[in-house]
């Protein structure tokens, strides 16, 4: 019995990065014997044990076969006759199929060290093509190591997969994890263009893969194409460690520009209306989590309004906290601001005075909203005892008050 750390924990040392999870891989070996050894069983699928002591993860080496269409249809085989090499060739990609014996050296049947190197991602076997989580893995990948490129075969192979309908098979749940994982990487955009090239972006988003190619007024928007345009905001996002409901938010608060008719482009008028219906579809669709859906529909309803902000007077600033339920989620608002900022940052090339110039909407409203909130309601519902129906006026209006003498302040 011999076990071996595979995958990314292999990959990652070798590229001199942290390495927080192990799995191991055992060879010759029985579930009989890793119970008499005191591993625990978990898994339904195959047999995996957590260790007694380190509780990280051993699976027997195993083979699969596809025999059904989508990611579940799969049979899996181990015995103590699967070898380490028959376990790693139905792994995805060449540098997640290594695996570091307990002596310290490194096992590369598929030269997964020469692709690392290289900054390549290519599929290890023909195998690839029977899981479609695995484009989804790739393109995640491709936004953790923005250097590495997709080699030409995988995505070719990639490519089949789409035309053949296996992307069509994934459940929105994991169509859900991988790109909320993807969009906490260090360049989302990334993954975004992996999925474009292979074609999959049009089957799982096809809302934001709309966006390529509809103009937007370039005195505004310098990079001119929608597309673009947002893959420079979730780009910006993650270069501000942003939280995830906020990068989702940055990512589809644009959707109803590909729903605007075409005549009246590079104009958008309405968009965000369009755009919240279409959040709205993607969601639940993707079954997005609630609080990752609510602030993207709120971003998508009002992030022009944001932009707009010193433009307003004080009535109608209360009367957008009042919609967005601010006095409540004061907290939520402040994240629909920042994805505002996103949104104004995203322009542009990497120099381009846009995507450095001042965005002072986001204080300005955050003092207003301060100041509205410092508003005692109920003070000021006592005095309406009597006449209970003038209550919600006499709140807002004294709000309005509050908000007026805050910004009026240097």
């Amino acid at each position: 019995m011999r076990s071996y750390v595979v995958g990314g924990a292999v990959r990652d040392e070798l590229l001199g990065r942290p390495v927080t999870d192990r799995d191991h891989v055992v060879v010759g070996a029985t579930p009989s014997e890793m119970l008499a050894q005191g591993f625990r069983p978990v898994g339904k699928d195959f047999p995996v044990f957590l260790h007694p002591d380190t509780q990280e993860e051993y699976a027997l080496a195993r083979t699969e076969r596809k025999t059904a269409p989508g990611y579940h249809g799969f049979v899996f085989h181990t015995s103590p006759e699967v070898t380490l090499e028959d376990d790693l060739v139905r792994r995805d990609l060449t540098i997640n199929a290594m695996a570091r014996a307990e002596d310290g050296s490194i096992v590369d049947p598929y030269h997964g060290q020469e692709d690392l190197k290289n900054r390549i991602f290519r599929h290890v076997s023909k195998a690839f093509a029977e899981d479609p989580v695995r484009i989804l893995r790739l393109a995640r990948f491709a936004a953790r190591f923005p250097d590495f490129r997709v080699h030409e075969t995988t995505l070719a192979l990639m490519q089949g997969m789409v035309a053949a309908g296996e992307v069509d098979a994934l459940v929105p749940e994991r169509v859900w994890q991988e790109l909320s994982r993807g969009l906490m990487e260090e360049r989302p955009s990334r993954m975004f263009a992996v999925l474009r090239d292979c074609g999959a972006l049009a089957r799982i988003l096809p809302e934001l893969d709309a966006l390529w190619g509809v103009p937007q007024p370039p005195l505004h928007h310098p990079e001119v194409d929608t597309g673009v345009h947002i893959m420079l905001v979730i780009d910006y996002a993650a270069s501000q460690g942003l939280p995830l409901e906020v990068r989702f938010a940055a990512l589809v608060h644009d959707l109803g520009k590909g729903a605007t008719p075409s005549e009246t482009w590079p104009a958008h008028h309405g968009h965000e209306f369009l755009g919240m219906k279409l959040v709205t579809a993607v969601c639940k669709r993707l079954k997005v989590p609630n609080e990752c859906r609510d602030l993207a529909q709120m971003t998508a309803r009002e992030h022009g309004n944001v932009s707009r902000a010193q433009e307003m007077r004080p009535n109608t600033i209360v009367t957008l906290f009042e919609r967005c339920d601010a006095f409540r989620k004061p907290e939520r608002f402040a994240q629909m601001l920042l994805a505002s900022e996103c949104d104004a940052r995203g322009r542009g090339h990497e120099e381009h005075p846009m995507r450095h110039q001042d965005y002072p909407q986001r204080a300005y409203l955050l003092r207003a909203l301060a100041a509205a909130r410092a508003v005692n309601a109920g003070e000021v519902a006592a005095r309406y005892a009597d006449a209970k129906e003038k209550i919600p006026e006499a709140v807002h209006a004294a709000r309005v008050s509050a908000v007026k003498a805050a910004l009026r302040e240097p």
